[in-house]
């Protein structure tokens, strides 16, 4: 995977939002879809924060941006973007976060600091071969797994 830098570490979001967009572009473009405007909207504000955010949380900052609110015009662009690898939903939340690396087939493993609710995606490969390994020794295949530690930041770690 790309090396990004650690959603925990103090760096410029606009180039995370900036590179985020554009990927998610060159991905769409070949796969012959678009980003429409709200579907752009939603994908930036996954990306302008690394935290997972609620389907009404998104909802909020598109009515903020003019586009209505309305459930299912969030729910869409969340639908798409999940599905097209864009966006991941963390289950433990019920909530919404970009994908760091959607160009590639992965099995996100998400770091949630319980103290501010940061949000990290980090390498996946070892824990799949693991969890691949002792799948296969049960005779189980794994389709889709997406894996969610909760534990506190560097910086709420400093702070208790």
């Amino acid at each position: 995977m790309p090396n990004q830098p650690n959603a925990f570490d103090t760096h410029d979001h606009s180039h995370c939002t900036t590179d985020g967009l554009a990927r998610a572009e060159g991905i769409l473009a070949l796969r012959k879809q678009r980003l429409t405007p709200v579907r752009r909207q939603t994908l930036q504000i996954l990306l302008a924060e690394h935290r997972a955010l609620g389907a009404y949380e998104v909802l909020d900052k598109l009515a903020e941006a003019g586009f209505g609110k309305q459930p299912p015009v969030a729910y869409r662009a969340l639908e798409f973007l999940v599905e097209h690898g864009l966006a991941h939903k963390v289950r433990r939340l019920n909530a919404f976060a970009a994908c760091m690396h959607p160009e590639t087939d992965h099995a996100p493993v998400f770091l949630i600091c319980r103290g501010c609710n940061a949000l990290a995606e980090t390498a996946a490969e070892p824990v799949r071969a693991a969890l691949d390994a002792a799948a296969h020794a049960a005779g189980f295949t794994v389709e889709r797994t997406s894996i969610e530690a909760l534990g506190l930041c560097p910086k709420c770690k400093v702070a208790a």
